[in-house]
């Protein structure tokens, strides 16, 4: 029992030792990365908002606890009490065209955008893989994807050719579309409203769509008409759907001009049954009441096909040209042009740039003509020739744009450029779509709780790109996080003056890095390029 005893005691000083030497170590060692202590948790899924701390260890959630995390196991902690930390926010539709130039993305992840899905519109790159290196080698602010785009791949065969293709032609296409895919590519994009894209027809459209398809890609498309046109252009996004057996999105959906105004509550009955017939269909919208887009918008596409000389050699033509003629004051009244001068605004003009933010009506009134829509119409088509512009038209109508909002199959998406301050007037979609949202749908006009409004800007775009590991919070994930304030997020800029970063999101964090910290933009670029791995589904 003494033997006993007297080894008791000899032994309990180096137990005490070793205790202090692992405790120094923890110290010194902290399991965690980043810790996000006393944050209300919107977890990306619609489930109610709950408090809890998050643990990040090398770019991942290592730990997610309802209750507290010993701060002294992290090498860093943010204090997010009476902060809502969700998910970082996914642009599906976003124009990253300048990323080369400016890879920081200020513009977007300022607005919390952790991830962001280029190539729209049947703008895509082509070939994929040498654009995707190029990308890579930038130090980026966000992560990016992209899609590969129908436009391009025509263009790259077809040129502007108003006609079908031969079988030849479409099977090149076929196999850029694949070739694509394979170099990771998410989905095929079309904009069936530009050139050339509008002079394909619904079989060129299937017959790609089934290659991407067969990768597991989607199918993102700018309707072949938004105006007007609206339930065709809807109906044939849905037949492209159906017959290539893809998940579509409805990209940007909208409703423009006053004579269509109302109408979306047919388009998204539309959608609803054709989801029950069994296509895969889904909207990405953003939330203002202009779109923005080149001028040409305004211009008959007949009279685009071949290029600017074939334009200039119809123009010399009595008969052409009257007939363009004709077809710009159409689109000016029905269409783009809203019945109004004053609604279609330059926001980037080249050749003039004293001409951004102003109207047409400004322009035709600057050259001494009755701002009428007939003596418009030459206007346009000049300004056309000059080089075009960058143009928001002010045509959506508000109803429209919340009641698109509040369906359960729509998105959030910015359809924004990457922009740097004082450059051009662009939409200021490019700056404060998804704080808008938040403090204009959720917090003031309550179209949305704030956890639908999360999970329409994460967990649902995610799940649309076959991504298991992003827009989610939960272990595991790709610490990709956004923490902002439900009482002040907002979007600052407005049409006007847009150049303003929004207000409220103090911290955005890219895989487990602040690229925003407590509302500095820091010279932190963890930003990935992100590939559709091989196998992966988008399929409900």
């Amino acid at each position: 029992m003494m033997a006993h005893l007297r080894f008791h005691q000899r032994a309990t000083p180096v137990c005490l030792v070793m205790l202090l030497m692992a405790s120094t170590a923890t110290a010194q060692n902290p399991r965690y990365d980043l810790l996000i202590t006393g944050g209300t948790v919107i977890d990306g899924t619609g489930a109610p908002a709950y408090r809890a701390d998050i643990a990040i260890t090398g770019g991942r959630i290592a730990a997610l606890s309802r209750t507290p995390i010993d701060a002294s196991q992290a090498r860093r902690r943010i204090n997010a009490t009476g902060l809502i930390v969700s998910p970082g926010f996914i642009d599906l539709h976003a124009h990253l065209d300048p990323i080369l130039t400016m890879p920081d993305a200020e513009s977007h992840v300022r607005q919390g955008v952790t991830l962001a899905l280029g190539g729209p519109d049947g703008g895509g790159a082509s070939p994929m893989a040498p654009y995707l290196a190029s990308v890579e080698q930038q130090k980026l602010g966000l992560n990016v994807a992209f899609l590969t785009g129908h436009n391009t791949i025509r263009r790259s065969v077809m040129g502007t050719a108003n006609r079908a293709p031969t079988a030849a032609e479409l099977q090149r296409m076929r196999t850029m579309v694949a070739q694509a895919m394979g170099q990771g590519a998410f989905g095929l994009s079309t904009g069936l409203r530009y050139i050339p894209g509008f002079y394909s027809n619904v079989d060129e459209v299937v017959a790609l769509s089934q290659v991407a398809a067969d990768s597991g890609g989607i199918y993102t498309s700018h309707l072949r008409e938004e105006a007007v046109g609206l339930l065709s252009g809807v109906a044939e996004a849905l037949e492209i759907g159906r017959r290539a057996h893809i998940p579509v999105v409805l990209t940007h959906h909208k409703v423009v001009g006053q004579k269509m105004w109302g109408k979306s509550t047919v388009t998204l009955a539309m959608v609803d049954s054709a989801r029950r017939a069994g296509t895969d269909v889904m909207i990405d919208q953003y939330p203002y009441t202009a779109s923005h887009t080149g001028l040409d918008i305004l211009m008959p596409p007949w009279s685009l096909a071949g290029g600017d000389s074939a334009l200039r050699r119809r123009l010399e033509d009595p008969v052409l040209n009257d007939s363009i003629e004709q077809g710009v004051i159409d689109n000016l009244l029905n269409d783009r042009g809203g019945g109004d001068l004053k609604r279609v605004q330059f926001s980037r003009v080249s050749w003039d740039s004293t001409l951004n933010g102003k109207t047409l009506y400004d322009l035709v009134v600057r050259l001494n003509i009755e701002p009428t829509i007939a003596n418009a119409a030459p206007v346009v088509i000049d300004a056309v020739i000059r080089g075009g512009a960058g143009t928001i038209f002010h045509v959506l109508d508000e109803e429209d744009v919340k009641r698109i909002m509040a369906h359960p199959q729509t998105m959030i998406a910015s359809d924004g450029r990457l922009n740097r301050l004082g450059d051009a007037v662009p939409h200021p979609r490019a700056y404060g779509t998804f704080p808008r949202v938040l403090g204009k749908y959720v917090r003031e006009d309550k179209v949305l709780t704030l956890e639908q409004a999360v999970r329409k800007m994460t967990g649902m775009p995610a799940a649309r790109l076959g991504l298991t590991d992003r827009g989610c919070l939960r272990e595991g994930c790709a610490a990709d996080v956004t923490i902002f304030s439900a009482e002040q997020v907002k979007d600052v800029g407005s049409y006007a003056d847009p150049h303003h970063y929004p207000e409220g999101i103090p911290w955005v964090i890219v895989n487990g890095v602040p690229v925003v910290d407590s509302g500095t933009f820091t010279a932190a670029r963890p930003g990935k390029v992100l590939r559709r791995a091989p196998g992966t589904t988008t399929r409900k």
